[in-house]
């Protein structure tokens, strides 16, 4: 197992004092905060140059976290996330918790429960969703392995997680779904 309590720990530190990392997950690299933070996901805004219209995703650690943050999901949600087969980020109504500026206009949110080792353990060390965008100035394209991450966004950074920079294997972004009331899938990104 590689070994990646040290970039925990700073990422931990980083999030708590309302910065930004760059960090591997289980799609692309991302840029991330703490989700509940309006002026660390500012900073996010600020640091992609990207339109504040556009929402964010959140991570989560658990399916059962979902019933914390989404107001009437799905009776069936858990079982739903638990057997999603690859990345999936699922459009919620009704956030509740998150600041404005991470929930979309019409009080959607966008989730994914994250099935990476290294996302999860953050995640629970943290104790709080955290924010995943690309970590890419708005309009490029997203970067699939460190090498590909703007110089300007590494500057920009609290904090660039260590561990799996010099992993060459190409994820794509999550497929982007809505749960429909009879327990069906809209696919909006494949």
């Amino acid at each position: 197992m590689v070994d990646f309590e040290n970039d925990i720990k700073n990422c931990v530190n980083a999030l708590q004092q309302g910065g930004v990392i760059l960090y591997p997950t289980d799609t692309i690299w991302g840029l991330g905060c703490d989700a509940m933070n309006e002026s660390a996901v500012e900073k996010v805004f600020a640091l992609k140059r990207r339109p504040k219209e556009k929402s964010m995703i959140v991570l989560l650690a658990e399916a059962r976290d979902v019933l914390q943050y989404v107001a009437a999901p799905h009776p069936d949600i858990i079982a739903i996330i638990e057997s999603f087969d690859r990345p999936t980020t699922v459009i919620y109504e009704n956030a509740l918790g998150f600041p404005d500026n991470v929930v979309n206009s019409d009080g959607s949110i966008a989730i994914r429960v994250t099935t990476d080792p290294f996302c999860k353990a953050l995640i629970k060390r943290y104790r709080k969703p955290i924010v995943s965008t690309s970590a890419n100035i708005s309009g490029q394209p997203s970067p699939a392995i460190y090498k590909m991450v703007d110089s300007a966004i590494i500057e920009g950074v609290d904090y660039a997680v260590k561990y799996r920079q010099d992993d060459e294997a190409f994820r794509q972004p999550s497929r982007l779904v809505r749960i429909m009331d009879d327990g069906g899938m809209e696919v909006l990104r494949g």
